[in-house]
């Protein structure tokens, strides 16, 4: 008889989802114990506008396995799954949205991938879930993750996501408001993989992500968690300063064997307006830079907790 490996918490991150979660649990509750001797569920409401709340507390009391967290306002998903990824109290640590698009019969598949050679697996949908903008979004997100992942793993890189928990002792000290999971978990390892995985439609509303959020989330990434875009700026500095030599010489080449001056105003507007374009834009990245610096010095938390339902 094959035995069930101890130790297994399920982080969800809930906004506005008081109509999914009771199903979400029926499922996960019907599954989990064929996975791990001992499961918790742990759900941290994210600032909810609606009674999510609420029924995260019902859920708690009538099930022994699941952990309500409430955090103080809205921090983001990012934030709300650090601060359940740190409650977590199992070897290995799930993550998965609160929307029933990531159906919990197929986690048994997600937790095999998870081998004594790999740290972290991602489930990638089998297909694409979303529109055009939406899927531009996310591809530009991920684009931004090669730099830490490598190509293939970020490319599939997802929120249903399962890894060792002690990974989380790499970023324990970590109390930036910008926080990006997928890059946390680089800090304490290098052995990632993905698998294909069914993904099912949003049973319930909208998605709260949309293609603007998840743009400002590869910014925060871009800005928060590489240099990338400062050695771009040096390039682009580069490239400009070489241009502006070869126009030099173009010009003083042409004085000095046709005799001739070179167009004036025309030519010098285009000039000016081509360099001042490259300097405002190196300006705007170091900006970024220093509004995360300027953040991180006035030691914004992360996320604050409001109840905790193990504490009550």
């Amino acid at each position: 008889m094959k035995s069930i490996p101890p130790g297994l918490s399920v982080v969800i991150p809930a906004y506005n989802s008081a109509e999914t979660l009771a199903e979400l649990v029926e499922r996960l509750g019907r599954v989990l114990p064929a996975l791990a001797r001992d499961f918790e569920v742990i759900l941290v409401n994210d600032g909810s506008r609606d009674n999510t709340w609420e029924v995260i507390r019902l859920l708690a009391a009538e099930h022994g396995f699941v952990r309500g967290i409430n955090l103080m306002r809205n921090y983001g998903q990012h934030n709300a799954l650090l601060c359940g990824i740190r409650a977590a109290r199992y070897d290995r640590t799930v993550t998965m949205d609160d929307d029933l698009q990531h159906p919990p019969e197929a986690l048994p598949n997600l937790v095999a991938a998870l081998t004594d050679q790999i740290d972290v697996v991602y489930a990638a949908p089998d297909r694409p879930q979303h529109g055009l903008w939406r899927n531009l979004a996310s591809f530009v997100t991920k684009l931004t993750l090669r730099n830490s992942m490598g190509a293939r793993t970020a490319r599939m890189a997802s929120a249903w996501r399962i890894f060792r928990t002690n990974l989380r002792d790499a970023f324990a000290a970590y109390g930036s408001p910008y926080v990006s999971i997928d890059v946390l978990l680089t800090w304490g390892t290098t052995r990632f993989d993905a698998i294909s995985l069914r993904h099912d439609p949003r049973a319930r509303g909208e998605s709260n992500y949309t293609a603007l959020s998840l743009l400002r989330h590869a910014l925060n990434m871009m800005t928060g968690f590489s240099t990338v875009p400062l050695r771009f700026a040096n390039v682009v500095g580069l490239l400009f300063t070489v241009f502006g030599g070869l126009v030099l010489l173009y010009v003083v080449g042409r004085y000095l064997l046709e005799g001739s001056k070179v167009a004036g105003f025309p030519f010098l507007a285009s000039i000016i307006a081509i360099f001042a374009g490259a300097q405002l834009f190196a300006l705007g990245i170091i900006g970024e830079y220093i509004a995360r610096m300027h953040g991180r010095l006035m030691e914004r938390p992360s996320y604050v907790v409001q109840t905790d339902n193990a504490r009550e």
